[in-house]
């Protein structure tokens, strides 16, 4: 089989993820449920009693923290960049 270029790579790749999204599968399930989970550990760090809507409640500012402060470090980070 000959070797493909960069852009048939780039286009195989492309095609195999819609393929992929099309028949209602990712292969990213168990990164994002890991990645929330850090939220809930948080949460509960705080107060083991939590459960049901107030876990949720609390998991969620902390996820929303989190994207906040990644915001501010984009933000500093630019105007660094641009001054």
């Amino acid at each position: 089989m000959p070797s493909l270029t960069p852009v048939e790579r780039t286009l195989r790749a492309r095609l195999a993820a819609h393929t992929l999204h099309a028949k209602g599968r990712t292969n990213t399930v168990p990164a994002r449920e890991a990645f929330d989970q850090r939220f809930y550990d948080q949460a509960l760090a705080d107060d083991p009693a939590l459960d049901g809507q107030d876990l949720e409640k609390r998991a969620g500012h902390y996820r929303s923290a989190y994207f906040a402060r990644l915001a501010l470090k984009s933000a500093r980070a630019r105007r660094k960049v641009a001054s």
